[in-house]
């Protein structure tokens, strides 16, 4: 899931050096907690207006967990 998620936004971002996604630890096992993290005016362009962009990748990655029975949730930090 990190690798697939890595591989989507990697286009969208200007620093592909500085883009980071992490698999953080989550208390409930059916969730899959995925952090993307990147400069803030990269964040800014994959958040997208009103969140559209971060709503399309999450519904992407969505389909992808429902073959593993898992919940996925994706966070966004800049740094």
């Amino acid at each position: 899931m990190e690798q697939a998620l890595h591989n989507l936004v990697e286009p969208m971002v200007d620093d592909k050096a500085s883009l980071s996604v992490k698999t953080m630890a989550s208390l409930d096992d059916k969730e899959i907690l995925l952090y993307v993290y990147a400069k803030s005016e990269d964040i800014a362009r994959l958040i997208g207006r009103q969140g559209q962009m971060a709503s399309a990748l999450r519904n992407m990655m969505s389909v992808a967990s429902r073959l593993e029975n898992r919940r996925i949730t994706i966070k966004f930090e800049s740094y």
